[in-house]
């Protein structure tokens, strides 16, 4: 069996603040977001809709992703969210 990698970039109702993570569970993890079962960036900023991901087979290239689209600007992120999700719309539930 296959154990897969995401990094994946979120954003509050108004799609003002973007935060870009990394997990090997993407559907837990955005529930945790969320949910605010975790304290922090996420929570203070109500960060609470997945509009961007990517998978990956290996943890390292995830992880080197994310460090990327991390160092990139907000105009990057941007770029990178409309090629996939141009209405920015939340991508939770549509994950398998």
């Amino acid at each position: 069996m296959n154990k897969y990698f995401y990094v994946y970039i979120m954003t509050n109702k108004w799609n003002t603040v973007l935060y870009t993570g990394v997990t090997n569970d993407v559907r837990r993890r955005v529930y945790e977001h969320k949910e605010k079962m975790i304290d922090g960036f996420t929570k203070r900023y109500n960060i609470n809709k997945l509009v961007y991901y990517e998978v990956f087979e290996e943890p390292y290239h995830a992880i080197a992703r994310e460090k990327q689209i991390k160092a990139g600007s907000r105009k990057k992120k941007i770029k990178l969210i409309e090629g996939m999700n141009p209405q920015w719309k939340d991508l939770y539930d549509e994950l398998v």
